[in-house]
């Protein structure tokens, strides 16, 4: 593989002040040797946070559009049902789904090599933490945290570009490479099996690591969070029963927000939010204004993504949400929006289209930093429900976690009466709902086997160049591998074109 899926991350300007700019600014990035990065836990500790950093602030990779996670975020909503374009413009490659079948385009290009530079960066934490000078017990969360990105990167990677993950069966299609070093150049695509096992792995060790590990904030990992992507990897495995005990453990601790909250919108201050389990926090002079997730997401940025196509809802989803629910009022069937939160405003030149979002509210027209959300305890309340309402005879307390959640959102909810395939259909909408614009959609549209159907809503076909219905069968399911990575490794295979 090329040497740009694995050179060290620019994170000068780190995330938590000047204090430890010092290390990585007397040299280009690229030429700190990883032995000099792990040679203290202080220097280890700038790269790291310098991954953390990553997730909401890229440079390198010469668009606006591709600043971080946020970024792959919207990707992965944009190729679903869920969330509608109003113009030909950014993101609308992915909404056609072009750019996955595309092995030269740019965001099919800047997924791959966002992940794989995270996990090279994380190998040289992994590999060379252990002989650095420093307290026992920092060199064991640095380590890992680092673990935690290497599982979490390549469960992302897999889930694009290797085949789905079929419950019960034996998993041979191909993943990914499965990158471990920093040596190992040319790695042959790992089974699927084989890629879930090495995240399996890693969690576990990041876990045991983590366990008891008081971190400063909640752009870093702790043991909740691990078990929270412990979680999600079971439900993709359909390990139910791994799946419903580590989401109910993973949210210990973190409570859900209030109704007055969740009506304000989603903005900065996850800090202080019971219910974010992990975010990306934007400082306000490192931001990357026009290409943060706030920068296309949010309702009243000023930006030309979002006053000319403001993000909006599917209106058949709309429809599914009860009059009762704070979560229908973050949506305007009209796109006036008139009951926008105090404080907040738009200008004259914000589009007003029908069923638009203010789930995301950015600092103010200025300033786009809106927490970027990785994890809430929302998603591990519907984790377990689904995870328990498909083990079979689970449905009571399938509908119990269930409630928890809903009724924390919709003052008129009762306990679902429903069991076995309707009871996992309202576990299901109420997924969509409930994590709307946060990037879940297509993955579960893929983990499920589900055919993409965006018919009969306020789609318009012309802009998703008519891809409205997309089978369960269609090879564009399976991200194609990047050109630049073929024609570096002669180990890579690629998909069925």
């Amino acid at each position: 593989m090329k040497k740009y899926i694995y050179s060290l991350l620019v994170v000068g300007g780190m995330l938590f002040g000047s204090c430890q700019d010092e290390f990585l600014d007397t040299a280009p990035t690229d030429e700190v040797s990883a032995d000099a990065t792990v040679s203290t836990t202080s220097n280890a500790l700038s790269l790291l946070n310098g991954i953390h950093r990553s997730l909401y602030y890229r440079k390198s990779f010469g668009a606006q559009g591709r600043s971080g996670q946020g970024a792959i975020y919207i990707y992965m909503d944009a190729l679903g049902e869920d969330q509608v374009v109003h113009r030909e413009q950014w993101f609308n490659r992915v909404y056609k789904w072009t750019d996955g079948r595309n092995t030269t385009g740019g965001y099919n290009v800047y997924q791959w090599q966002f992940y794989y530079e995270l996990i090279a960066n994380a190998n040289i934490l992994i590999n060379g933490i252990d002989a650095a000078e420093g307290l026992p017990e920092e060199k064991a969360s640095i380590k890992s945290q680092a673990l935690a990105y290497r599982a979490w990167c390549h469960y992302q990677l897999v889930q694009m570009y290797g085949g789905r993950y079929v419950v019960g069966g034996g998993n041979n299609q191909l993943g990914v490479p499965v990158k471990l070093n920093t040596t190992d150049l040319n790695l042959a695509r790992a089974s699927v099996e084989e890629v879930y096992t090495q995240i399996n792995t890693d969690l576990a060790a990041a876990f045991a690591g983590l366990n008891g590990y008081s971190r400063a904030n909640k752009t870093h990992f702790n043991a909740n969070v691990v078990k929270g992507l412990m979680a999600r990897v079971a439900l993709t495995q359909g390990n139910w029963t791994g799946a419903a005990t580590m989401a109910a453990e993973a949210r210990a601790g973190y409570s859900l927000m209030s109704q007055a909250t969740y009506a304000d919108g989603f903005r900065i201050g996850s800090e202080g939010n019971s219910e974010f389990m992990w975010a990306s926090q934007i400082i306000a002079d490192q931001t990357d204004k026009w290409g943060n997730f706030g920068g296309y997401m949010s309702r009243n940025f000023s930006s030309s993504a979002i006053r000319g196509n403001p993000r909006s809802i599917n209106s058949l989803l709309y429809d599914k949400i009860s009059a009762t629910d704070v979560r229908k009022g973050l949506f305007d069937p009209t796109g006036l929006h008139l009951n926008l939160p105090a404080g907040v405003s738009l200008l004259n030149s914000h589009a007003r289209k029908p069923y638009t979002s203010q789930k995301f509210i950015a600092v103010d027209n200025g300033d786009s930093r809106v927490d970027v959300p990785h994890m809430r305890a929302a998603e591990m309340y519907l984790i377990q429900a689904e995870a328990l309402a498909r083990q079979g005879g689970q449905d009571g307390p399938a509908a119990a976690a269930l409630f928890t959640l809903a009724s924390s959102r919709d003052s008129g909810y009762t306990l679902s009466a429903n069991t076995g395939a309707a009871l996992i259909e309202e576990i299901m909408v109420q997924r969509r709902v409930e994590l709307w614009g946060e990037g879940f959609r297509f993955l579960d549209l893929k983990r499920l086997g589900l055919a993409l159907d965006r018919t009969g809503a306020n789609h318009i076909a012309a802009l998703a160049n008519n891809n409205m219905q997309i089978p369960a069968s269609d090879l564009r399911w399976e991200w194609l591998i990047p050109q630049l990575e073929i024609d570096a490794n002669s180990n890579m295979v690629q998909n069925p074109l």
